[in-house]
């Protein structure tokens, strides 16, 4: 499935924005999210128990941006960003793709 704001690669995700918003200084109308690694996962977890803080803490540093810049986004563009993030973090076995390395023999 893909979006016409969405350029899906194989380790990251840009997200078209309907709204321009600043981040790193920067006016832009796309936000690029790097695809998570477990470290992200632990890090944001460290950092609170509160889940729409933990998940707001694992965008900015995926998108390398702060949270402050993520919570001056307009809702709609948010909801785009929670979106990406769930297709780019999804099982390649959910989305259809391999589940074992391409050098893997069937036993």
């Amino acid at each position: 499935m893909s979006s016409a704001w969405l350029q899906h690669g194989s380790n990251q995700i840009t997200i078209n924005l309907r709204q321009t918003a600043t981040f790193n200084g920067v006016l832009r109308d796309s936000l690029t999210l790097r695809a998570p690694l477990v470290r992200d996962i632990r890090n944001a977890q460290r950092l609170t128990s509160d889940e729409t803080e933990r998940e707001m803490q694992l965008f900015a540093s995926l998108a390398e941006v702060s949270v402050s810049e993520l919570e001056g986004m307009a809702w709609r563009d948010y909801r785009r960003l929670q979106e990406a993030y769930f297709r780019l973090a999804a099982d390649d076995d959910a989305a259809g793709g391999p589940i074992a390395p391409a050098h893997a023999t069937a036993g």
